[in-house]
């Protein structure tokens, strides 16, 4: 009975696959915090349900909570 062999031969060429696109580069969309915040401190934003506050603190620096 003929076995057979699942492994290509040491000797063979790989087998040519076609190029892949490249990946097209997005550049991200940039707004102010001040633009966001309106001159407050905490601004609430609604996202799949549920809403999350950004917060300004004392010391300037945001904190996005649920």
């Amino acid at each position: 009975m003929p076995v057979l062999s699942l492994r290509q031969p040491s000797s063979s060429r790989p087998i040519p696959r076609p190029a892949l696109p490249a990946p097209v580069a997005t550049i991200a969309r940039r707004v102010s915090s001040q633009a966001l915040l309106e001159g407050e401190r905490e601004l609430v934003i609604q996202h799949q349900g549920s809403e999350y506050h950004l917060r300004l603190t004392r010391n300037d620096k945001l904190i996005l909570t649920k």
